[in-house]
């Protein structure tokens, strides 16, 4: 099905003549959707593939027949018009909960971009992340500049880039900000951003960039942005990616600095990205592994959580994992030994169980053999 050149006819309206006055809701400004098909006849009616060739008029179409419904993140709509009961889910609202207008923005997603593109709902607070001093403190300017855009001016903290070792934290302050916040954050992996056709990319960044300021203020959060900001001499090992580089670009040179949208990009490898793409960002902060202090409270943190009880000294435990992320003495290490403990039945974790996570990790990272015997 295509939204060409379609000619819309008046919308019959099937609501109640009388009815209890209802609360004025919010006026939705963002309606973000997915086209599902037809989910009540399973396999009897194949599903048409919806294109969108003129967004203008996809909108007017769409804010005709739903003018007046109330719209939450998570259910669904349906068409009543070109497709019958076509359902579409609805990925984003905001705010939630709000009603469509005459002026609300209307975009249609592919299931594959509308994925990628979301909302972080998390109950993690910048004070979970250990350590990572530097990033925290950026991310609290960010904060106060959401905030008050308008207090910064030109002064704005727009583009900041995360980088280091996998498992230090740059996700999990994300969502963090998310918590805290209260405001949009989209996260987008630059992976999902190189589709099968041209264009799909950079539209897809264009969408996500409108998005973003439609709803501002908001934080838009580009996870491994080195897959698609490679710099030029490493571009040809993965595929023509200079329309999506373009397109980011233009985006990130062609924010307000009074419109309160900020960019963080993360990324595990920084010398890989073209340069282009790293002087578009302000600052660049290293998340580094965590030294015995942020090790030990690590540590401590999880250690809470299991669901059996430990037997061993801590600090011999932080002085066995020096070099390991967080992520890696979570999964790596205290995963292991609880999975073990308890295929043996055990009702403690104990360092013999320890000890052989700890030779697994060193093992599967090629370390010397023999160093916890």
């Amino acid at each position: 099905m295509k939204f060409n050149n379609i000619i819309s006819d008046p919308i019959i309206s099937d609501k109640k003549t009388s009815r209890v006055p209802e609360k004025p809701k919010k006026e939705a400004k963002l309606v973000v959707l997915q086209p599902i098909g037809y989910p009540f006849l399973c396999n009897l009616v194949e599903n048409p593939r919806i294109e969108i060739f003129n967004k203008e008029l996809f909108e007017l179409y769409a804010r005709e027949q739903w003018e007046g419904f109330t719209v939450n993140e998570g259910s669904f709509i349906f068409d009543q018009k070109l497709l019958p009961d076509y359902a579409f889910k609805i990925i984003k609202a905001h705010p939630d909960n709000s009603e469509i207008t005459v002026q609300t923005s209307i975009i249609l997603m592919e299931i594959e971009e509308s994925k990628e593109i979301r909302r972080l709902d998390s109950n993690i607070k910048m004070e979970d992340v250990i350590g990572q001093e530097r990033a925290k403190t950026k991310c609290k300017i960010i904060m106060k500049y959401l905030q008050d855009p308008s207090h910064f001016g030109e002064w704005a903290p727009r583009n900041v880039l995360f980088h280091g070792t996998p498992g230090t934290g740059k996700t999990m302050l994300a969502k963090s900000l998310s918590n805290e916040l209260n405001v949009p954050l989209f996260l987008i992996k630059a992976t999902s951003l190189i589709g099968e056709h041209v264009g799909d990319g950079a539209r897809q960044i264009h969408e996500l960039f409108e998005a973003a300021s439609i709803t501002a203020p908001s934080v838009i959060f580009i996870d491994e942005i080195d897959a698609i900001g490679l710099d030029r001499k490493y571009q040809s090992l993965r595929g023509d990616v200079s329309e999506v580089v373009n397109a980011l670009l233009t985006e990130m040179d062609g924010i307000d600095y009074n419109k309160g949208v900020v960019t963080i990009g993360a990324t595990n490898n920084p010398h890989l990205l073209d340069f282009a793409i790293k002087s578009r960002f302000e600052e660049e902060i290293e998340f580094t592994l965590p030294n015995d202090e942020d090790r030990s409270a690590i540590i401590e943190l999880y250690v809470k959580s299991l669901p059996i009880p430990i037997e061993f000294d801590l600090k011999k435990l932080v002085n066995y994992t020096k070099g390991m992320s967080g992520r890696d003495i979570k999964d790596r290490v205290l995963k292991v030994a609880l999975h073990k403990a308890i295929y043996e039945n055990g009702e403690l974790i104990t360092w013999d169980q320890i000890k052989y996570a700890l030779k697994q990790f060193k093992k599967d990272n090629d370390q010397p053999k023999g160093m916890f015997a």
